[in-house]
């Protein structure tokens, strides 16, 4: 599974689990760090992890188990590291305090359109 098709992969298990203002940034020609963030919303602190409960269950059952996770315990964010896809949940508050969104700005927008169910 390439970093896109896993990053794709994760924006469609966010979307599916009403995740809020999903968002994938490609970053590869701007920072070593990684290719691609997804970030998204939670609505609540128990939202954020069954969201990223979801991801990592998804993901393994392609084969795919995160190198490294963080934020469990903070409720209010939490990141899997794929390697290639880091993937960010948050709260509202806690995305609006990090900031990821501006922080990267100039990575690539990428369009998940299609990816998101029309609900």
């Amino acid at each position: 599974m390439t970093s896109k098709e896993l990053a794709c992969e994760a924006v469609r298990v966010l979307d599916k689990k009403k995740a809020a203002d999903i968002k994938m940034v490609g970053i590869k020609d701007i920072s070593v760090l990684t290719d691609y963030f997804v970030i998204a919303t939670g609505t609540s602190s128990t939202h954020v992890k069954s969201l990223a409960d979801e991801v990592e269950f998804a993901l393994k059952q392609e084969g795919v188990k995160p190198a490294h996770t963080e934020g469990y315990r903070s409720n209010s964010w939490v990141l899997l590291d794929y390697g290639g896809v880091i993937v960010h949940i948050f709260t509202e508050d806690a995305r609006a305090f990090y900031d990821l969104d501006h922080l990267w700005r100039d990575g690539e927008a990428i369009d998940i359109g299609n990816l998101l169910t029309s609900e």
